[in-house]
């Protein structure tokens, strides 16, 4: 770990139901695939995973590890406040939450939730332009990619409604100066999401 702690040895599998299970697996490879692709940015972006139920709980990383060590047990359960629903020695991020909360409160299609600061999306988010229409792949993304300003730190929770409504209907979104993100109703369709632009 980041911080020199040890992580969770004991695995959660049966102990939570079959669909959390398979939410915390697709979110723990999430994680690795951003680390075997170097989009990772140290401990500081995050991917979040909606628990499939009517509580509205998400799994998002646990502060202080790194993406390449992340597996489906370590992944702390958290609900729309940021209380840990499960016993756990980790804790979260609060900007991390600040997002992945606003997405997930407001969108019921947003199952997996991917935000990023890699070298190209931070790059291409400080251009007045953004991104362009320049290659195949921009015009693939470029009709869903609404553009929106992080006033004050992302830990303040007013910023929430503001990045709802900036992101609308839309699966993504590039954040001026800060970086990307991508929605998807499945582990895949957020990877493409994040993909291809």
């Amino acid at each position: 770990m980041a911080d020199g702690a040890t992580t969770i040895t004991t695995s959660l599998k049966g102990k939570v139901s079959d669909a959390e299970w398979q939410a915390r697996v697709e979110l723990a490879a999430l994680y690795r695939l951003v680390a075997v692709h170097g989009w990772d940015d140290m401990i500081f972006t995050h991917i979040s995973a909606r628990v499939p139920g009517p509580e509205h709980h998400f799994l998002i990383n646990p502060y202080g590890m790194f993406f390449g060590e992340m597996t489906a047990s370590c992944l702390v359960k958290v609900d729309l406040d940021g209380n840990v629903i499960d016993k756990t020695p980790y804790f979260i991020n609060p900007a991390g939450f600040t997002i992945h909360s606003a997405v997930h409160a407001a969108r019921e299609d947003a199952k997996f939730v991917m935000h990023l600061h890699t070298d190209q999306g931070v790059a291409v988010s400080t251009h007045k332009e953004g991104l362009m229409p320049l290659a195949q792949q921009a015009l693939i993304v470029l009709p869903q990619l609404p553009i929106t300003i992080m006033k004050g730190l992302r830990s303040n929770l007013d910023e929430r409604e503001r990045l709802v409504a900036d992101l609308g209907d839309k699966k993504l979104m590039m954040l001026r100066n800060h970086g990307t993100m991508s929605v998807g109703g499945s582990a895949a369709e957020c990877w493409m999401g994040m993909f291809f632009p």
